[in-house]
C-alpha cells in the first residue's frame, strides 16, 4: 500500500490541525504542552467544544454522531489533536463502552446512553480488573445474581482509572458460577451512585492518584442494564478491548515526547550517544506509524467488530516506546527532572516549576503502566503467537 497522505488527506489533517489549534483556549494547550495534567473540566469542557462540532465520536454510527470518516481520516483527528495538545475525550466514554453500547446494545439502551457519553454528560469508569484477576480477566469473581427484575451485585474492581470522576461503570461480571471461566460472564452497567458502591483511592508511586478500588455490595441494578446478552460479555469485552489496544499505539504522544526532549536537550544533542538513542526512538516510532496505517488500512475488511490481531503488536511496541521516551526525557533533564512540587515554585520565586520538573519523573514512574494495562505485554506476546505467528 502507499503510506504517503493524499492531498485530499493532508487537506483534511489541514482542517483538523486549524480546529484544534483555534477552537480550544490557549492557556489549556500550553499547560499540556509543558506536561501538566489536564484537568477534569478540561477534559469535559474539549469533549463538550468537539461534541458540539460534530467531532467528539467520529468513529461512532453517524445516527449516534459519529461521521462517515475513513480509519486514516479518525487517526489523523486523533493524531492532531495530541499533537495541538488538546485534552482528548474519555476514552471510557468514546472508546470502549460507547461502541459497544452502539454495537451490542438494545435501542432503548442506545437512545438511554450514547447522547450523553459522547457529549460527557456521563463519565464512565470501566470496571474489569479484580485483585486477582488482571492479565487473567476471565478469573474474575465479582457476581452479579438475578432476583427478579435485577441483579444483585457483589464483589471488588481494582485499578479504576479515574474512579473518582465516574458517574456510571461498566462492569463484567460473574453470572453463571458454573459455566466455562470466559462463558459465564457478563457486562452491567451500574450508576455509581448506587447503594453499596464505594470508590476508595490508590496512590501511587509517582505521587498522584488516578486508580482507585470500587467495591460492590449487594448493590441492585435494574436488569435492563445488562448490555446484549447474559453470560455473553466476554465477547464484547474481546470486542472493546481489541479497539483500546489500536488506539493505545500512542504514536502522537511519543512524537510529542520526542520534541520536547530534543527542545530541551539543546547542546546535549552535539553527544552522538544521545544523538543516536533519539534517532533511534525517532525511527522506532516512524516504523510503529506506518504499521498503524497498515493496519486501519485492513480495517474495513475485517468483519463488523473484529478487531486485527495486529493491534495486539501496535499495543506492544507502542508501550515500549512509551516508555523509551519518559526515560530519554528523564536522561536529558537529570536533576531537574526530580519532582517539584508548584508550592515550592512559589516560594523559590518561580512563576511555575521548571519545566521538566512537572511531569518527568512522575512520568517515568506512571508509564511503567503502559506494558500492563489494556492487556500486559506477556498477554500481548501470547496473542501475537496464536493469532498471527499461527504457533
Amino acid at each position: 500500500m502507499d503510506l504517503a497522505l493524499s492531498k485530499e488527506d493532508r487537506a483534511f489533517a489541514e482542517r483538523m490541525r486549524d480546529f484544534f489549534t483555534t477552537e480550544f483556549p490557549a492557556d489549556v494547550r500550553e499547560r499540556i504542552s509543558r506536561g501538566e495534567h489536564a484537568t477534569r473540566d478540561d477534559v469535559v469542557n474539549a469533549q463538550r467544544t468537539m461534541n458540539e462540532h460534530g467531532l467528539a465520536v467520529p468513529h461512532w454510527p453517524t445516527e449516534w454522531g459519529g461521521q462517515d470518516w475513513t480509519p486514516l481520516q479518525r487517526h489523523i483527528w486523533a493524531e492532531q489533536m495530541v499533537l495541538a495538545h488538546v485534552p482528548s475525550p474519555v476514552v471510557f466514554n468514546t472508546a470502549m463502552i460507547g461502541p459497544v453500547i452502539a454495537t451490542f446494545g438494545s435501542q432503548e439502551m442506545k437512545e438511554r446512553f450514547l447522547p450523553k457519553t459522547a457529549n460527557c454528560d456521563i463519565w464512565w469508569s470501566q470496571g474489569f480488573s479484580e485483585p486477582n484477576a488482571g492479565s487473567d480477566l476471565a478469573s474474575l469473581k465479582t457476581t452479579a445474581v438475578r432476583d427478579g427484575d435485577e441483579y444483585i451485585v457483589n464483589g471488588q474492581k481494582t485499578w479504576t482509572t479515574l474512579a473518582q470522576y465516574g458517574d456510571w461503570i461498566f462492569n463484567l461480571v460473574r453470572t453463571d458460577p458454573e459455566a466455562p471461566k470466559q462463558r459465564g460472564i457478563s457486562m452491567l452497567l451500574i450508576d455509581m451512585k448506587s447503594p453499596g458502591v464505594t470508590v476508595r483511592p490508590i496512590h501511587l508511586i509517582d505521587g498522584g492518584y488516578e486508580v482507585n478500588e470500587v467495591f460492590f455490595e449487594d448493590v441492585r441494578v435494574p436488569a435492563e442494564n445488562l448490555v446484549g446478552e447474559e453470560n455473553k460479555g466476554w465477547t464484547y469485552a474481546k470486542f472493546l478491548l481489541g479497539n483500546e489496544r489500536t488506539s493505545n499505539a500512542g504514536v502522537a504522544m511519543i512524537k510529542n515526547r520526542i520534541a520536547r526532549v530534543k527542545r530541551l536537550a539543546g547542546p546535549l544533542l552535539d553527544d552522538p550517544l544521545l544523538r543516536a538513542r533519539v534517532t533511534r526512538l525517532e525511527i522506532e516510532a516512524t516504523a510503529l506509524e506506518m504499521s498503524v496505517l497498515r493496519v486501519l488500512a485492513r480495517e474495513a475488511s475485517l468483519p463488523h467488530g473484529m478487531p486485527d490481531p495486529t493491534s495486539s503488536v501496535l499495543k506492544l511496541k507502542g508501550s515500549e516506546l512509551q516508555q523509551d521516551a519518559s526515560e530519554l526525557l528523564v536522561d536529558v533533564l537529570g536533576p531537574a527532572a526530580l519532582a517539584y512540587r508548584e508550592s515550592d515554585a512559589v516560594a523559590d520565586g518561580f512563576a511555575a516549576p521548571p519545566e521538566g520538573a512537572v511531569d518527568a519523573m512522575p512520568t517515568y514512574f506512571n508509564w511503567r503502566k503502559a506494558s500492563i494495562y489494556a492487556g500486559s505485554n506477556e498477554v500481548q506476546r501470547g496473542i501475537i503467537a496464536k493469532a498471527i505467528l499461527k504457533f
